[in-house]
């Protein structure tokens, strides 16, 4: 992606920001950096993966597969967040406010609702970090998160969207998200689960390998774009394992003692799909696993969508 596309991306992104916003959003868009794409109510579909712990059963846990519909949505903050500094000068971040509500499509129950912040965060030299992106989430279970970005960019055509391993395992080290553990569960009671059961049969999951989808669940969407002409891509990968702050989840004592959330990593594709009209629109997807950790064996709880700007 040249220069002259990449400006050009983001005096677009700007505009398309302005049209949400309202007013004169040209400097809210540039403080904001690539969490401008963020900003509006994003609707549509995905998939939901958790082994959950099943006390008193033959098997220790139950493996839930939801079909989702999905409501998410997010605000700019208007104005600096200053951060004062004692020994360097202060630093103003900048960022937005979302509530993400997950249904599932089957039960038309209600199985996530998450409030929280994203933030654009400028370098500093007291600690040397480079400029990044902080979510910031709470979770009803009684959970406290907060994800740093790994990796952020923008660029010229689609997304490269890396296979995500469900299955269960030991590793005394998380693997990346896109990497299969060393010690992956070999006991085929606990497998059997991952490599028989069916997909709920509605929508975006009909007719599809149940345990390609199972082991998988990113294939989703990758099938989503398939066939779309995406001219761009914003790309926000966070995790809340990094250098500086190696362990960024905070759980109330019964999920500690009884379903550890030891780590999350997500990546956030923000892409603008042309149409054969030459009309375009804006599509975010997403693939999210956070680690469970109970009987002594890590669980990916795997949730991915593909939303639609309303």
């Amino acid at each position: 992606m040249s220069d002259t596309d990449v400006a050009n991306a983001q005096a677009a992104t700007i505009q398309r920001i302005g049209n949400r916003l309202g007013g004169s959003p040209a400097n809210t868009a540039k403080d904001l950096g690539l969490l401008a794409s963020f900003v509006g109510l994003w609707k549509g579909y995905g998939f939901n993966l958790t082994a959950r712990p099943q006390f008193g059963s033959p098997l220790p846990f139950f493996l839930e597969l939801n079909a989702t519909s999905e409501r998410l949505e997010f605000n700019a903050i208007g104005g600096d967040i200053p951060n004062r500094g004692s020994l360097q000068p202060d630093i103003m971040l900048h960022g937005v406010r979302y509530l993400q509500e997950v249904t599932d499509v089957v039960a038309n129950a209600g199985i996530h609702i998450e409030p929280g912040l994203w933030t654009h965060v400028p370098p500093s030299t007291v600690p040397p970090v480079a400029e990044n992106y902080v979510r910031h989430s709470t979770i009803p279970h009684g959970d406290a998160i907060l994800a740093q970005s790994t990796f952020f960019t923008t660029v010229s055509g689609g997304p490269l969207i890396a296979p995500v391993n469900s299955f269960p395992f030991t590793d005394a080290v998380i693997p990346g998200l896109n990497a299969d553990p060393q010690n992956p569960i070999t006991n085929p009671d606990y497998l059997a689960p991952y490599l028989t059961s069916p997909l709920p049969d509605v929508g975006i999951l009909r007719n599809l390998n149940a345990a390609a989808i199972i082991k998988d669940p990113s294939e989703l969407l990758r099938l989503a774009i398939k066939g779309q002409n995406i001219k761009s891509t914003v790309v926000i990968q966070i995790s809340t394992q990094n250098q500086l702050t190696p362990s960024t989840i905070v759980n109330i004592p019964f999920v500690t003692k009884n379903a550890n959330t030891t780590q999350m990593d997500a990546i956030f594709w923000i892409e603008t799909v042309e149409l054969p009209n030459g009309e375009e629109f804006l599509q975010l997807q997403y693939v999210q696993r956070v680690i469970l950790d109970f009987i002594n064996i890590k669980w990916p709880h795997i949730s991915v969508a593909t939303l639609t700007l309303f």
